[in-house]
């Protein structure tokens, strides 16, 4: 099953009960959602950037049966996932781990003054009110979510939704599909653990941050990519970040959306080599400036 809106996303039946909602193209800003359906209940996992696109989100949810979901799972602070969260009715009880709910508050509406052109619309700040450390069981009618805490991967702590009934896996953006990763919040050893992790749960369907809904070969696409950071890292030579990735190229990831995303990710593979904490704060303007120079443009939110 599947239902299109040209101008927002669609939403993909990828098990029973279980719906994917997909906003091409997936570059920044334009993330996934989830929604799961059992037993006259319901959840959704991440919500999205705009006030168009979240009640594109919730039409959409509505219209496979989760008009008032009682769950609301943010993966990350991000705020493309989570602007959205206001435009859920006031009973839908929103959960997240703690640093999750931290970032969320911290980050306010931050995201607003790198893209100043974008229509946001009545976008706000609704933290979750139910946090944990490393997991949480939510049940959704006969369906259990395993909410598991990995990372630091894309930020210092990223949540994935786990339907072991289903074999359906809700990353977040700790995996994208045909998107390059970002991990200048995050870590790249942190991301290898948690793929590798992610791998050792055998799901049937992965439905990434970013981009199209997937089988379990995008984890091992992620894998590889991170890889050839971990390489480019070890041959730097005392080379900046933005040397580094104009020197080596996207490589055989040059297909994926945002490739400008090697130089923070660079950054942050120099960083860790380097004896850094895993996560540890990074320049976000100084690595915003190194994309733009690689690129030849400010990195474009479609939302």
């Amino acid at each position: 099953m599947t239902a299109t809106s040209e101008r927002l996303g669609q939403i993909e039946q990828v098990a029973e009960g279980v719906y994917a909602y997909v906003q091409p193209d997936g570059g920044w800003c334009v993330n996934n959602a989830g929604v799961v359906v059992s037993g006259g209940e319901s959840a959704v996992i991440d919500t999205a950037a705009t006030e168009r696109r979240a009640l594109g989100l919730r039409a959409a949810a509505t219209g496979v049966g989760a008009d008032r979901p009682s769950v609301l799972v943010n993966t990350h602070h991000h705020s493309d996932h989570t602007f959205g969260n206001v435009f859920f009715a006031p009973e839908t009880l929103i959960v997240a781990n703690e640093p999750t709910r931290a970032g969320i508050i911290e980050n306010g509406l931050n995201l607003q003054q790198l893209w100043r052109d974008v229509e946001w619309g009545a976008v706000g700040v609704r933290p979750p009110v139910v946090t944990f450390e490393e997991a949480l069981t939510v049940r959704i009618g006969e369906l259990r979510l395993e909410l598991i805490t990995v990372g630091p991967a894309h930020t210092v702590a990223d949540t994935v939704v786990w339907i072991p009934q289903r074999r359906v896996l809700y990353t977040g953006d700790v995996v994208m599909s045909g998107v390059t990763p970002f991990t200048l919040m995050g870590s790249i050893s942190g991301s290898v653990a948690a793929l590798e992790a992610l791998r050792r749960l055998d799901p049937a369907v992965v439905v990434p941050g970013h981009g199209p809904v997937a089988g379990p070969e995008v984890i091992d696409a992620n894998l590889a990519y991170f890889h050839r950071i971990r390489d480019l890292v070890a041959d730097a030579a005392g080379r900046t970040p933005l040397e580094i990735a104009a020197a080596a190229g996207a490589g055989p990831f040059a297909g994926w959306l945002d490739s400008e995303r090697l130089v923070p990710n660079i950054r942050r593979g120099l960083a860790e080599a380097q004896g850094l904490p895993q996560g540890a704060p990074l320049d976000i303007l100084e690595a915003f400036g190194e994309m733009v120079t690689f690129n030849g443009a400010a990195p474009a939110c479609h939302a």
